[in-house]
């Protein structure tokens, strides 16, 4: 599924806005036929979470419509009229001028669905009734009664996860018209041989539609438009393999995120062009080697932050200049990637840490899994898990900055906290969850080869998930929810645990998460915990214990900002305080001490 864009053969126009809005709680909708119009609507922004819009429905799970109306293209009878929606949470079911066109169910990545048989020549009426109940059998999980982490966390709304079940169309919207002969999605492969000087190579594999598509001509451009590399392909049972040869290519890095430009248009069989498309690139290698991530065979060093998609009043809308302003505070610090945590960003966001240098790991909301006596349910998240982790592959699978892909954060076994505070777990339960995380990384490799796979693994969690990822992830609060107040006895806790680690799992080994709540402007000598003091100190155990660990191949601070929550006593203002920043993007010490740590480390 390719990103809209508008040429000489497609047109897509944008449909956010504002849109009419109606809770829906005793289902009435359909009864009445709400798709014709709401009896008591109300203004809404698309993109918007209307949790954060109106405080009457902070916390409104359920369903809820939103209706717009637009005029139409009027399609010729050799075109396609299409729309998109780019990130609703959690389902949407569809209504076109009284018609249900489609239903899609999962939060955080695109769908799409034709309309070119149902839109008039003029003004339509769109409806679209989403529901962000939180169930058992979704993914993420919700209200689920028997999860460790609700009972841990006795949160309201009754998430298993720690962050807010924003509900919205939370990213745009568009209809799109092209042409019948179409490029439906295009895949590229990139790599470089290091022979005769440096020459690089784009391998470019292209879906079609319309039996009159013949042939795909392209030309590789860079970064000053001018043509590098091209040729014409053909097209055979709807598919068209290219490869392109790049001498003196210039690879993408964070030193140097170059771009090229594959300029595709496609013919048909009489040698018209039919369509075009313009597909931005980068040209480099991942590959994990021993306790290493080498991009472009060199070991790259992450440190960085997971962060979340949420801001005051946008909720988990698309935000640009947020995406902007985070970027710039990356930089600000030296920092060089982030986790997408804990479900698929924006597509936007990717496009920008494509141009500005940033390494990402791409995330499927796979977070608070539970393996215990569950069979069936784990067979359905299996299957919903496998269809999330092909989206995001087939969304993400050109963007340079995504370096590795993660399949789950925390997942647990129903025993997890006597694991936790040290008893073995349920061997039926840990075998579970291997066989899950086994099959499901090896969906995404039949997808995608080129990048390593990897889990987010919990305090306390099975060393046999890990196993089966290229490269480990491990979140760990040393300090924090272990040995609290404890700094030094939690260093060697720590340390202890790293070198366990290594011993046994011959990969790299990420720090996924660490970290401490932190009450900004909450100072105190000597340091306690929520102090800015004490986080800092946690910080700084943390990085000092992996420098004296040159296989460490990275660490991500949680978090980068403070985040909505659900309401409890764990957390206080219903936010995650561990952010480094506040949730308004200020400050703490912790900001400023990261600053000076990976300068000073960029520079030696």
């Amino acid at each position: 599924m390719l990103y809209p864009q508008s040429n000489r053969f497609r047109c897509s126009l944008p449909l956010d806005g504002f849109w009419s809005f109606q809770v829906d709680p005793e289902g009435k909708g359909e009864r009445e036929a709400w798709w014709n119009g709401l009896p008591a609507g109300r203004q809404i922004a698309v993109p918007g979470s209307w949790n954060e819009l109106f405080p009457e429905h902070r916390d409104y799970l359920g369903d809820a419509w939103h209706v717009t109306e637009f005029d139409a293209f009027a399609p010729g009878p050799d075109s396609v009229l299409r729309l998109r929606f780019d990130s609703v949470n959690y389902s949407a079911r569809v209504w076109l001028n009284g018609t249900e066109v489609g239903a899609h169910e999962g939060g955080h990545l695109p769908f799409e669905l034709d309309i070119v048989n149902l839109a008039r020549d003029g003004r339509n009426r769109l409806a679209v009734l989403v529901n962000n109940d939180l169930r058992p059998d979704r993914v993420p999980p919700g209200n689920a009664s028997d999860s460790p982490f609700s009972s841990m966390m006795s949160s309201f709304p009754p998430t298993s996860f720690d962050f807010f079940p924003y509900g919205g169309i939370h990213r745009p919207v568009w209809v799109s018209m092209l042409d019948a002969v179409h490029i439906v999605s295009a895949g590229i492969e990139t790599g470089f041989d290091r022979g005769d000087g440096l020459t690089g190579y784009i391998n470019l594999r292209a879906e079609v539609a319309g039996a009159a598509a013949a042939r795909l001509a392209c030309r590789v451009l860079d970064a000053g438009g001018g043509t590098v590399a091209e040729g014409t392909c053909d097209v055979k049972d709807g598919t068209a393999e290219c490869r392109f040869e790049l001498p003196g290519v210039r690879l993408w890095s964070p030193a140097d995120p170059h771009l090229y430009t594959v300029a595709m248009e496609l013919r048909d069989d009489e040698g018209q062009a039919r369509d075009a498309y313009r597909l931005e690139t980068g040209v480099r290698t991942v590959e994990v080697r021993d306790s290493r991530i080498l991009l472009n065979g060199e070991p790259v060093h992450l440190k960085g932050f997971g962060k979340h998609e949420d801001f005051p009043v946008h909720g988990r809308a698309l935000n640009l200049p947020l995406i902007v302003k985070d970027g710039e505070l990356f930089r600000w610090m030296g920092a060089n990637s982030y986790r997408t945590s804990h479900y698929p960003y924006a597509e936007e966001a990717l496009r920008y840490a494509d141009r500005a240098g940033l390494l990402v790991i791409d995330e499927i909301p796979a977070v608070g899994l539970m393996f215990g006596d569950n069979g069936d349910r784990l067979a359905g998240w299996l299957e919903v898990c496998k269809g999330q982790l092909r989206d995001l592959i087939r969304r993400d699978l050109n963007h340079p900055s995504v370096i590795m892909w993660s399949v789950a954060n925390e997942p647990m076994t129903a025993d997890f906290m006597a694991r936790f505070r040290g008893a073995d777990a349920n061997p039926a339960f840990v075998d579970a969850g291997t066989d899950f995380f086994a099959a499901l990384v090896d969906a995404g490799r039949e997808l995608d080869r080129s990048r390593p796979f990897s889990l987010a693994g919990v305090m306390g969690g099975p060393v046999e998930w890990l196993e089966v990822c290229d490269a480990v992830m491990i979140n760990r609060y040393w300090g924090w929810y272990r040995l609290g107040g404890q700094i030094e006895q939690a260093r060697a806790g720590m340390e202890e645990e790293l070198d366990s680690l290594h011993e046994r799992l011959a990969k790299p080994i990420i720090i996924a998460e660490f970290g401490a709540d932190t009450i900004a402007g909450h100072h105190s000598e000597p340091a306690e915990m929520f102090s800015e003091e004490y986080q800092v100190d946690v910080l700084r155990m943390t990085l000092d214990v992996a420098a004296e660990r040159p296989w460490i191949a990275g660490l991500h601070v949680w978090n980068f900002a403070d985040f909505k929550t659900g309401q409890g006593v764990m957390r206080p203002t219903s936010l995650n305080h561990k952010g480094v920043f506040t949730r308004e993007r200020r400050p703490k010490m912790a900001a400023h001490f990261l600053r000076s740590r990976w300068r000073e480390d960029a520079a030696a």
